[in-house]
């Protein structure tokens, strides 16, 4: 059975991490007024494959959603996931969208 894999959203470090065996992958964050600003994503080697990156995507952008804010994925892992991922696509900041190419 695969792992279950838990996100927390660490509010002192500003990050959604996962712990996985003493090691944490992470999505750093920073909240706006209106929009929720995704800078940075490390997910270790150890993780890949796991399905670690897309769950803490997924948290992330499902907190942005749960609290009517715009999403600006300047992290290129959130940025791809995203446009795989056409069921978060609405949450796209106005000024992000050309970057992803999405329609305005």
């Amino acid at each position: 059975m695969a792992e279950a894999i838990d996100v927390v959203m660490n509010e002192a470090t500003h990050r959604f991490e996962v712990t996985l065996g003493g090691e944490t992958a992470f999505a750093e964050y920073s909240l706006l007024r209106d929009a929720l600003v995704l800078p940075h994503t490390v997910v270790p080697a150890a993780f890949e494959g796991r399905g670690v990156g897309s769950a803490l995507a997924r948290t992330a952008l499902g907190y942005a959603r749960q609290h009517g804010l715009k999403v600006k994925p300047i992290c290129p892992f959130m940025a791809g996931f995203i446009k795989k991922h056409s069921e978060w696509q609405d949450l796209v900041h106005p000024d992000f969208r050309a970057r992803l190419g999405l329609p305005a």
